[in-house]
């Protein structure tokens, strides 16, 4: 496998600190599942945040504000670094684990529109961010679109091209706000991919926008 699209900085330094939603961080743990060079950058972020919590206790931080933090960064990375091989089949640990041990082919899949279909990952009660599985025919391009808030997808299966490149099994998109797309499949086979979204997608097309609630993407 070979991964040409990888996590921002921003978005690693995020993770190691704890402080990216819940699915933004099953996204982070799944890619870092998939490729070496982010679980090194990672590990890297992570020993940048213990120094930092080092020098705040040395500033004369309360015990009980330090020890809140290390237990809230030890709650995330529990919760979402792989606990078995790195991947079962397709899919990285962490997103297996989500989903027990369900093979792709053997989801629950919702057909959404012809050639698209989802999966709703669950997530803890009260998640403010959402994950979803997407399963998208050769050929078919979405709608062209914005992000209502940071977006990070993962390419599970096949492959999707848009203005910013061609992500391939193992790459992850990492958007803002600012980016609008429209990708479309141009892989033999469907294209897989795992999303997590913080807000409703923004639709260009009018005709986008008044079957978004009817499609819940």
């Amino acid at each position: 496998m070979t991964i040409t699209h990888h996590l921002d900085d921003a978005t690693l330094m995020g993770y190691a600190a704890g402080t990216l939603g819940e699915a933004h961080s099953v996204i982070v743990a799944a890619h870092a599942a998939m490729c070496p060079e982010c679980r090194a950058a990672i590990r890297v972020a992570e020993s940048l945040g213990g120094l930092a919590l080092e020098d705040l206790d040395a500033s004369g931080v309360s015990d009980t504000c330090r020890a809140a933090t290390l237990a809230s960064l030890d709650g995330v990375v529990r919760a979402t670094r792989p606990k078995r091989a790195a991947t079962v089949g397709e899919v990285p640990a962490p997103l297996c684990n989500l989903i027990n041990g369900t093979a792709l082919s053997n989801l629950k899949w919702k057909t959404k529109a012809p050639g698209i279909a989802k999966f709703d990952v669950p997530l803890t009660p009260g998640a403010r961010t959402r994950l979803q599985l997407l399963r998208i025919a050769p050929g078919k391009a979405l709608p062209d679109h914005g992000h209502g808030g940071e977006e990070l997808t993962l390419i599970l299966k096949g492959s999707y091209s848009d203005h910013t490149g061609r992500y391939g099994a193992g790459d992850v998109a990492d958007l803002d706000m600012e980016t609008e797309h429209a990708p479309r499949v141009d892989s033999d086979v469907e294209c897989i991919c795992v999303v997590a979204t913080e807000a409703p997608t923004r639709f260009k097309s009018f005709w986008a926008r008044l079957a978004q609630p009817f499609v819940g993407i």
